[in-house]
């Protein structure tokens, strides 16, 4: 209603104004049906197959996902709602929609449940402080919006922290199925923690249809100091080598998961290892394991590992919304994380788990090998491999 008020109120040329979900696939779930029902008088034209509609004064209100921000660049808008903020990538405002409103002096609401201490809560944080912005919590208990019996009877199918969260609108409730927010919380965060005098590692989760994330890392012994982070999506592999080299830092090894090695048609049978040799930067691919080792592995090293608060902000808050998906048939969590704008960090960060956990045990003496065991490469060109950029561990 808010949407159709004010973009019915607007006297700009050609108003733009969206609702925007976390996914797209949700949206038409969500609002669609309440967009053409509470619009029927004044909707001019609706589009079923991209979800938007034009109302009688030549308004028009999209539907959006927020899966990819990238996508929603390139928009104007005079007003967004921002469904569920706090399962959005904690960049979708302020790289995305906030330019987006910049030029048109535009509005946005905020609605949610918390989530932790993410961008939803940076938020929240703020708005109390500034006289621009309203700001309102609505908890069951005294909003009045629920009858109190109804509220007595949710409480008994929730745990302590479910109820905190999804009644009080708590912050600080625990995450449910957290995989790592436990080990971080023990992790130590500071700031300022590149030494110069060490090398600088970086681990990569690569992502073809998605984000791309990067950890800068150092190691001092056992421990590990991730000085930095980087995430991006729609780019192609000279953006993420261009962002590394622009740096002042001395590097040691770029890791990357297995099938950083696999050839890809669309870059001419090139592996994306082979396409970051070609820019300077060689990679390790680290062997691919089953996901309870890597987030096993990378418990461990957890316990040892030092993060600069400010340079890995985003990493940190990934790492710690970070969740299992939840099995409704069997009413548990599954050994499977949750594939969501959280888990490319966490990839990134397993890949450093990876590494200390092969570093930590004992090299095995090399196998011998057969002749009929052997590629035509290994035979007649054993430096195939390093030439092109592929050392694996």
């Amino acid at each position: 209603m808010e949407l159709l008020t004010r973009a019915l109120a607007c006297n700009k040329t050609r108003p733009q104004y969206a609702y925007i979900a976390p996914l797209f696939v949700q949206v038409k779930q969500i609002a669609w049906e309440y967009l053409k029902e509470y619009g029927r008088d004044i909707i001019a034209h609706k589009n079923e197959s991209e979800l938007f509609v034009d109302l009688v004064n030549g308004a028009r209100i999209y539907l959006l996902g927020a899966d990819n921000p990238d996508r929603l660049r390139g928009l104007y808008l005079d007003g967004v709602i921002l469904d569920e903020f706090a399962d959005m990538k904690s960049r979708m405002f302020s790289e995305v929609i906030r330019p987006a409103l910049a030029d048109r002096n535009g509005w946005a609401v905020f609605i949610g449940t918390p989530k932790g201490e993410n961008a939803f809560f940076d938020i929240y944080e703020a708005s109390k402080t500034n006289p621009d912005w309203f700001s309102m919590i609505l908890r069951a208990s005294a909003s009045g919006l629920l009858d109190a019996n109804e509220i007595a009877d949710m409480r008994k199918v929730m745990s302590e922290d479910q109820a905190a969260q999804e009644l009080e609108c708590s912050f600080s409730a625990a995450i449910q199925g957290a995989v790592y927010a436990k080990w971080i919380d023990e992790a130590r965060c500071t700031k300022g923690i590149y030494d110069a005098s060490l090398p600088v590692h970086t681990a990569w989760d690569l992502g073809y249809d998605d984000s791309t994330a990067i950890l800068l890392w150092q190691r001092a012994g056992k421990e590990v100091r991730v000085i930095e982070s980087y995430e991006n999506s729609g780019q192609d592999i000279v953006h993420y080598c261009d962002f590394l080299k622009a740096k002042i830092y001395k590097y040691g090894d770029h890791f990357v998961p297995h099938d950083a090695a696999n050839k890809l048609l669309a870059a001419g049978g090139r592996s994306i290892v082979q396409q970051a040799h070609e820019q300077g930067i060689k990679m390790r691919v680290v062997s691919a394991t089953s996901q309870q080792n890597q987030i096993e592995a990378l418990r461990m090293v957890l316990g040892n590992t030092w993060f600069d608060i400010e340079q890995c902000k985003d990493a940190l808050r990934a790492l710690r919304q970070y969740q299992f998906e939840f099995d409704e048939e069997k009413n548990t969590f599954r050994s499977k994380p949750r594939h969501d704008w959280a888990s490319h960090y966490a990839d990134a960060c397993e890949i450093i788990g990876q590494v200390m956990k092969v570093d930590a045990l004992p090299v095995p003496p090399p196998k011998p090998k057969f002749f009929e065991q052997s590629t035509a490469n290994e035979i007649f060109f054993p430096e195939f491999n390093q030439k092109i950029g592929i050392e694996r561990i």
